[in-house]
């Protein structure tokens, strides 16, 4: 009875809260099939897209047959990866140095170090088999995403049985990996933000900003190595080869279509094609990615097919991170150009039954694919190996490059890349903006359907949903005040619309004001976001990786989402009768209005709250926020800027909101220009004076 009369009595209570308290802001309800999967619209709207520009790459491949037309889509690969990927840097002096020499039996290891561009530093090991009666074929080996590179004793197998076999090897340690760690802590050499695929996205995610990628400099590693090798009077300059697995396998097909003196290539558990990729395991980390790549009409059997008829091997395995159905579709598209060249046998596939690992088959079918092409004859026998220990494998006197020599990061080596001044007009720039963001006009056709309301005190809450641009819809509030009224707010929240939606808070100040505020979960936020793609650069809950798939296509998010906002404002006049609109953002949102409101002159005003109006700011910070990458648009910082864009509307009178416990003199240096101008910089020490300045801007 007690326990039936304290039931009661809750009961009693809930009936009489105020309804607000009852309130769902949801606007999908985990039961609705079709919109279930929101979290992961993002990933799927960009393979669509990806996989349309793929199908029309196979289109075009479908209609080559003679070896003529096969030599004219090797011009053009060669044509595209300069264009993704170039121009590389200047070749300047090596200045390699031999740090000591270690005595094996069997064999010598020199450790080198040297300068693939001024003060970048390489660390490397020259393995030379003793006895060699004079110039002798070379193996170029690069490791793949292990901490340690090619000190991990499944690479030290590989390198010295090609070693035992009479093969020079070269090993280099991969920038972020091996003695080339950028972010780690010298008393200890230990990584501080993670293993390699951190150690690569960190600062390559700011290479794409700043114009370059994290592609071209270890592109441009291994060609340097190239050259150190060939500068050693052991080495037979024709017969060279290349191989790599992982990681080391992306290297190896990377370098080798680049550098036209490696005759012999055999990436192994890489090659896969884009569709598979984006079909299974997504796009992965910073340098195994080009600007644009896709979009340039380029897929990884390009690698392969660009370097015909010099040998090629695909190493590969059934149950690899690599789909191996790509890696068969591959091989079939590559085996053709060879068969047009009459020269079949000088490209193969091998393939085992393992998962992303070194088999024993697969291991001696390269020995013997090396043997046969750069003309070592031999046994291709897999042999046990006594492994070196980390000491005799040191390269550099502090175990590390960075704490033994005064060198360059690539988070110094992306400053470089900036232009001290952008050329061209502030109207080129914006159109420039325009282009690089892949942003699309929206069309007249915009679906809407909602789906619930609630009454407040002086206005109601609407649930809708907005078809996008692609296959996905976007959730939003929108309030309403009980009079009726033309006016109107978009409020863009990077962690999603209800963060402000409650009672008493900022948008209900807005809608007091005799504003309808229109609040959506963009792609990737709120309801839309924690989608099932973390990828392997996950910083801090923020994937990377969604942000590379948007490279690929040429689509930035912000590009996207600037096209969801436009379209919203087209809805805000169809369907609500609004006439003067304004926007709105809070945080890295800052970027997708900016790009938004230079594109739709309906956005009467905006207003930005702590915003990031810098893209050079982040590309300068050696430790930025892993939030604010997803807000950049690739390749941005050579053409133009977000303060270019807020320049661009000063007609429009923004304000821009920061908070009052930041030193005025860490202010942006274009803020300060600002200040005489009609862009309103303003800090504040609380939400009320914030809600103050907010309410003089919608009512000037």
């Amino acid at each position: 009875m007690l326990k039936t009369f304290f039931l009661t009595l809750f009961m009693l209570a809930c009936a009489f809260l105020p309804a607000h308290a009852q309130e769902d802001l949801k606007v999908i309800q985990s039961h609705w099939v079709s919109f279930t999967d929101g979290p992961n619209a993002l990933y799927r709207h960009q393979t669509r897209q990806a996989f349309e520009l793929l199908d029309e790459r196979e289109k075009a491949l479908e209609n080559i047959q003679s070896k003529a037309e096969w030599q004219d889509w090797q011009a053009g690969i060669k044509e595209k990866l300069m264009q993704v990927v170039g121009p590389f840097p200047e070749k300047t002096p090596l200045k390699a140095a031999i740090t000591r020499t270690v005595q094996r039996e069997g064999f010598r290891m020199e450790h080198v170090v040297f300068q693939s561009q001024p003060g970048f530093y390489v660390s490397s090991t020259l393995f030379l088999p003793d006895g060699l009666a004079g110039k002798a074929p070379a193996i170029i080996y690069c490791s793949g995403h292990a901490l340690e590179s090619y000190r991990s004793f499944t690479y030290q197998h590989v390198i010295l049985n090609l070693v035992k076999k009479g093969f020079i090897v070269l090993a280099f340690d991969p920038v972020g990996q091996g003695e080339r760690l950028e972010y780690f802590d010298p008393s200890t050499n230990k990584p501080t933000i993670g293993g390699p695929t951190k150690q690569h996205s960190y600062p390559g995610a700011q290479a794409f900003v700043a114009g370059t990628s994290q592609a071209k400099y270890m592109i441009w590693d291994g060609i340097r190595a190239m050259d150190y090798l060939i500068s050693r009077p052991e080495v037979d300059p024709d017969r060279i080869g290349i191989t790599g697995r992982s990681g080391g396998g992306t290297q190896a097909a990377y370098i080798a279509a680049f550098d036209s003196r490696i005759y012999a290539s055999a990436p192994e558990n890489y090659i896969t094609n884009f569709r598979r990729l984006l079909l299974t395991h997504g796009p992965q980390d910073a340098e195994q990615n080009f600007f644009r790549g896709i979009a340039a009409g380029l897929d990884q059997p390009d690698l392969l097919l660009v370097r015909a008829p010099k040998p090629n091997l695909m190493i590969t395995t059934t149950r690899d991170i690599f789909n191996i159905e790509g890696a068969r579709e591959a091989r079939d598209q590559v085996q053709r150009i060879y068969d047009s060249y009459g020269l079949s046998d000088r490209f193969d596939m091998v393939e085992d039954d393992a998962g992303h690992a070194s088999t024993l088959k697969n291991r001696e079918f390269m020995y013997a694919f090396f043997q046969k092409h750069l003309d070592w004859p031999g046994s291709s026998k897999d042999q046990n190996i006594d492994t070196l220990s980390r000491e005799e494998l040191q390269v550099t006197p502090t175990g590390q490059v960075l704490s033994s020599y005064p060198g360059k990061t690539i988070q110094e080596l992306n400053q470089t890349h900036l232009p001290k001044e952008l050329k061209g007009s502030l109207a080129e720039r914006i159109s420039r903006s325009r282009e690089l963001s892949g942003y699309r006009e929206p069309s007249s056709d915009i679906e809407t359907m909602m789906t619930g309301r609630f009454q407040r005190d002086g206005y109601v809450v609407e649930k809708y949903l907005m078809k996008g641009e692609g296959d996905y819809w976007v959730p939003y509030l929108l309030m309403r005040p009980d009079k009726m009224t033309s006016k109107a707010v978009i409020y863009l929240d990077p962690e999603g619309k209800g963060i402000d939606a409650a009672v008493g808070g900022t948008m209900e100040a807005l809608v007091q004001e005799g504003q309808m505020v229109l609040a959506p979960d963009l792609l990737n936020t709120g309801e839309m976001g924690n989608g099932g793609f973390t990828g392997d650069s996950n910083f801090q809950g923020e994937s990377y990786n969604l942000w590379f798939g948007s490279i690929l296509i040429g689509r930035s998010i912000v590009g996207l989402h600037a096209g969801d906002v436009n379209r919203l404002v087209k809805v805000l006049q169809e369907s609500q009768g609004a006439d003067e609109i304004k926007s709105l953002a809070k945080g890295q949102m800052a970027a997708v209005l900016l790009h938004a409101a230079n594109y739709n002159p309906d956005i009467a005003s905006i207003a930005l709250i702590d915003p990031m109006l810098s893209y050079r700011s982040l590309v300068a910070q050696e430790n930025y926020d892993p939030a604010n990458i997803a807000y950049t648009v690739a390749g941005a910082l050579p053409a133009y800027d977000l303060p270019d864009l807020l320049e661009n509307l000063s007609n429009r009178k923004p304000l821009v909101i920061e908070k009052n416990e930041m030193d005025p003199g860490t202010l942006p240096n274009w803020s300060e220009s600002f200040r005489e101008s009609q862009v309103k910089t303003i800090q504040v020490t609380d939400l009320g004076e914030r809600k103050a300045y907010l309410r003089k801007w919608l009512n000037p």
